[in-house]
């Protein structure tokens, strides 16, 4: 007599944990961003994005600084992937990264951010211009 409330009980956990999954699912989302760096010892540059995220395209800033070993200019045509967005609005924020790379006219670019928020970009693309660098980076990321 007993196992048939256990069971409702039961049915309906179960009910309400599939129906309310959506609320709290994190889907992925693309990105695809263009960065133009320069400096010496000192870093800096700027660019902007596209943010695409459950059918709808957003748009926005990105400004950042490293700090290291950093010397000369590039272009960066990056793209990739974004995780952990609960809300949109999870996207803007400070990323940091630490990391390397170079170019000599031209080669490949990669990063992996994450924001205080838990957003993480997975970024990779052709790098074009003079650089080497090894250093540790601050990107802001705003939306417009």
């Amino acid at each position: 007599m007993m196992r048939r409330p256990i069971r409702a009980i039961g049915l309906a956990l179960v009910a309400l944990t599939l129906l309310s999954a959506p609320l709290f699912a994190q889907a992925s989302g693309h990105v695809r961003v263009k960065f133009v760096k320069a400096g010496l010892m000192v870093g800096a540059g700027g660019g902007s994005g596209i943010l695409t995220y459950r059918g709808h395209t957003y748009p926005f800033s990105v400004s950042g600084l490293s700090l290291g070993v950093t010397a000369g200019a590039s272009i960066s045509r990056l793209e990739g992937r974004v995780t952990g967005l609960r809300a949109i609005s999870d996207f803007a924020g400070t990323y940091e990264s630490v990391g390397g790379g170079g170019a000599f006219v031209g080669g490949v670019g990669a990063a992996h951010l994450r924001n205080e928020k838990g957003v993480v970009l997975e970024l990779q693309g052709p790098k074009a211009g003079m650089e080497v660098a090894a250093n540790l980076s601050s990107i802001r990321i705003s939306l417009r």
